[in-house]
């Protein structure tokens, strides 16, 4: 009886270890085929979505079967309307508004205008953006989850705040001129020169390129549309190039609206970094789905204990950094007290398109749902709107 009991137990058991195997193998092949149907759907619609057109109906090869199918967007209407009102609105010489539910990685508004030219390219697609004072998001995580900076370690500089000098940043001599500013606060109001001092004294070349890399730079997004790899140019000795490259302070290190809406989305998703995807579902001529977008996740950029600090230090440029007087109004209206915002602007000239750019990627939640977005204006005479303001009303809107 007992080794009956023994047989039939190992039966059990082997009959599962098959089952879990077969399970294990059909996920994988959904997975597989599910991929192979996104890149599919970005060969068909990419080069209309580049067109800032998104069709109702694409020939598109689903499981072997190359028809005219039904597409659905993951657009949220009053959203989407909110973005092209704004760039309308305002006119920049170029903008771009890149939104995303932080959680799933569904586009809830992409939109796009250049002046003078109705039917330009879909900006939020474009990596010739400098990456500006952006990139000191990559810097500071490496600092605090790479080398283990704690954002109160206190850094001493000497020079402007937002200027960049070899004698400033190669030098650690203190005098009565020094400076001294913690991680924090010099994260939030965007201190060049602290970022260059931090990367001499705590970080090296290998650090940055390793976070660089994990926050997907020099890589393919692997949104359901075309998007331009952005760019990252680390230098393989410690020096002054490298504090440039830590701070933003060069040209040379490009990076695309939607890029920034999901290095945004790392910081409030606990340090995940989700792909975005644009399509919804596609359906046959019979009304079935055949298709249904789902979310993706990237390898995690850096430790939940991690993201909690990075986003600490993204509250404060919005409620003591570079974007305090733009949130200044949403942050005191009691409409809105139980929502959490952060960011991180950036602001420099670019060539492609030329003109001065200036950026704002950040995120908001009201403890239940998290958008990310990235707001990019480019101005070359006179600015019009700050893309902080952009993303600070596109907030309202979700939230009101």
């Amino acid at each position: 009886m007992v080794r009956l009991t023994i047989i039939s137990l190992f039966l059990i058991a082997l009959a599962a270890g098959f089952s879990a195997m077969a399970n294990k193998s059909s996920s994988q092949e959904s997975f597989k085929e599910h991929a192979e149907s996104r890149r599919n759907i970005s060969r068909a619609l990419s080069s209309e979505i580049k067109k800032n057109s998104y069709p109702a109906n694409a020939v598109i090869n689903i499981n072997d079967d190359k028809e005219n199918y039904k597409v659905e967007y993951t657009l949220d209407k009053k959203l989407q309307k909110q973005a092209n009102d704004l760039l309308q609105r305002y006119k920049p010489d170029y903008g771009a508004i890149f939104m995303i539910n932080a959680e799933t990685g569904e586009v809830l508004a992409i939109a796009s205008q250049q002046k003078g030219n109705p039917n330009g390219e879909n900006l939020n697609l474009k990596a010739s953006f400098p990456a500006a004072s952006v990139f000191k998001v990559v810097t500071a995580t490496a600092a605090v989850d790479g080398a283990k900076v704690d954002p109160r370690h206190r850094i001493a500089f000497n020079g402007g705040n937002y200027t960049l000098y070899k004698s400033n940043v190669l030098s650690d001599k203190i005098n009565r001129w020094t400076r001294f500013i913690t991680l924090k606060d010099a994260f939030a109001r965007s201190i060049n020169t602290a970022f260059g001092r931090l990367t001499m004294e705590n970080l090296n070349p290998a650090v940055i390129a390793e976070y660089a890399g994990k926050f997907m730079f020099n890589e393919d997004l692997g949104a359901d549309f075309n998007v331009e790899q952005s760019q990252a140019i680390i230098p393989k000795e410690k020096g002054f190039e490298l504090t440039q490259v830590a701070s933003g302070y060069n040209r040379q290190n490009t990076m695309s609206p939607v890029h920034g809406a999901m290095i945004a989305s790392a910081i409030i998703n606990d340090g995940k970094m989700v792909t975005p995807y644009i399509v919804e579902s596609v359906k046959n001529d019979k009304n079935e789905i055949i298709y249904s977008g789902k979310s993706t996740f990237n390898t995690p950029v850096m430790s939940k204990n991690s993201a909690l600090k990075i986003k600490d230090m993204m509250e404060q440029t919005v409620l003591t950094g570079t974007s305090r007087k733009t949130f200044r109004q949403m942050v005191r209206d009691k409409k809105f007290k139980e929502i959490e915002m952060g960011g991180k602007t950036g602001h420099f000239s670019g060539s492609n398109p030329r003109g001065t750019t200036d950026w704002f990627i950040g995120y908001a939640t009201d403890g239940d749902k998290k958008i990310a977005i990235a707001t990019i204006t480019v101005n070359v005479k006179k600015w019009t709107v700050k893309s902080s303001a952009l993303a600070q009303m596109m907030f309202k809107k979700y939230y009101e």
